[in-house]
């Protein structure tokens, strides 16, 4: 819920009461500087005895409710036909629409069966923006991924709603290209994460669903964070003001032929799924469920956090639910902006996006920009986040650099998780690093995987900054912050 308060402000107020509480800790920052060196300044490396706010990301990281916890208790724990997983059926039913469904372990493992049943060497999968593990599975069988976003996606500072959509004209002119053969399927991503977390407009989304579906191509949405793109509709879109998030998620989900999700961020549950009203392309899928994930009606998840996933589906229409993570995103945002920190607006769906490129613009982009900030900050104020720039991109097939189209720093806010006390921290922490901003340097590679190199690889710091920027925070605020 949102909150006006007589100076005219608004912040939001949790719609939840905290029943539960995990102790956590503030290191010193010298503290903090081994830690980060230990983890080759690789924030998925550090351990979270480290971490004070650990905002790395949504997936797997939000609160679940008390009836949530009540769906693990009583859930049928059967291998074969548990009567959790229909449960879950039922659920996915009357959120969605979908007759057809099954369980995976995780998005990616949903990507993986898409890819390993439609997808073909030479074929190419046109979509509004790609994610770090769609790209992989697209390309392992020697498919390309095409991004065909309006130019404005790019623009991290705009006034445009919807900043997710893919570009109509693009397709037509990929579709004139290829040619159905050619083209794997559509895909849309609700919301776009690598350009922000921004939305798709539903006037966007039924124009590309008609565009596919007339030249007969197979359409696909990864609903990952489907219910705050459908909140943003039902804020932003003329048409949809009246409309709750449980009838827009279900128009969004009618229009399309397959539907994935990662249940991590929106049922706020381990596990997955994809739906479908097509038997035909549902039997096409299944064979390659027990060999990769598992038997039919647990597929790659315990029937306890199916059970969890029932009930958060159910719960995750809720505006209360929808709408959390979204309004202290765009209060964080508004915080930030309001002392000229530079982030990408307008407020999307996961996270506040520091504009790395503007934050530290004498950073040159070889030297890994949103990389070396995301490190910056865990040293500043022990909050981890999360870099989405060069690093996480692939090299081509020479092992050339491929830089982005954008340097992220990604400040995720989990579900029902922090407070606005906690988010006012963490400006006031990004204020001191934005005035500092000149010792943070670049960074390089120690080691480096093969892919999806972002979440293992080891890097180490360029002139010794890490080091001049521990001094500085200790010289402002003492050795024991």
């Amino acid at each position: 819920m949102i909150i006006k308060a007589s100076d005219g402000r608004e912040f939001p107020v949790e719609m939840h009461k905290t029943r539960m509480l995990q102790k956590i800790t503030l290191i010193p920052a010298e503290e903090r500087l081994k830690a980060i060196k230990e983890a080759g300044y690789n924030t998925f490396q550090l351990k979270t005895k480290d971490i004070f706010l650990d905002m790395l990301t949504d997936s797997g990281t939000n609160a679940m409710s008390d009836n949530q916890f009540a769906g693990f208790m009583t859930a049928d724990d059967a291998y074969a036909g548990s009567m959790t997983f229909y449960d879950f059926a039922d659920a996915v039913k009357d959120v969605m629409g979908y007759k057809y469904v099954m369980n995976v372990h995780q998005g990616r493992a949903a990507e993986h069966l898409l890819a390993k049943t439609f997808v073909q060497k030479g074929q190419v999968v046109p979509t509004n923006y790609h994610f770090t593990t769609t790209k992989v599975h697209i390309e392992l069988p020697g498919a390309q991924i095409l991004e065909i976003f309006f130019d404005e996606a790019l623009e991290t500072k705009s006034t445009n709603p919807f900043k997710g959509c893919m570009d109509p004209q693009k397709l037509r002119d990929v579709i004139k290209k290829y040619g159905k053969e050619k083209i794997s399927y559509v895909r849309m991503e609700a919301t776009a994460n690598l350009l922000g977390g921004q939305p798709f407009s539903m006037a966007n989304y039924k124009e590309i669903m008609k565009i596919s579906k007339e030249a007969g191509l197979l359409t696909v949405l990864d609903g990952s964070l489907l219910c705050e793109n459908a909140y943003l509709i039902m804020q932003r879109e003329e048409g949809y003001k009246d409309k709750t998030v449980a009838e827009i998620v279900k128009e969004m989900c009618s229009l399309v032929d397959i539907f994935y999700m990662s249940g991590r961020k929106n049922t706020c549950v381990r596990g997955g799924c994809i739906g479908t009203n097509d038997k035909k392309l549902f039997d096409e899928i299944t064979p390659w469920l027990p060999v990769y994930e598992g038997f039919f009606t647990y597929g790659g998840m315990s029937q306890r956090e199916v059970g969890m996933m029932a009930v958060g589906m159910r719960e995750m229409i809720d505006p209360s639910v929808a709408g959390c993570a979204v309004e202290q995103v765009k209060y964080f945002v508004n915080r930030l902006e309001e002392t000229g920190i530079p982030v990408v607006t307008p407020p999307g769906g996961l996270a506040c996006h520091i504009d790395a490129r503007k934050f530290v613009p004498h950073i040159p982009k070889e030297d890994y920009i949103a990389g070396a900030l995301t490190a910056a900050l865990y040293i500043a104020s022990g909050v981890r986040s999360m870099e989405r720039g060069t690093i996480s991109m692939e090299r081509d097939k020479d092992g050339n650099e491929v830089y982005c189209d954008l340097e992220l720093t990604r400040i995720a806010i989990p579900r029902r998780v922090y407070t606005v006390s906690q988010i006012e921290y963490v400006v006031e922490r990004l204020n001191w690093l934005y005035k500092n901003r000149e010792l943070v340097k670049g960074l390089k590679w120690v080691s480096e995987p093969p892919v999806l190199r972002f979440f293992l690889g080891s890097l180490d710091v360029l002139d010794n900054w890490s080091r001049n920027l521990c001094d500085a925070f200790k010289k402002d605020y003492g050795p024991d912050l």
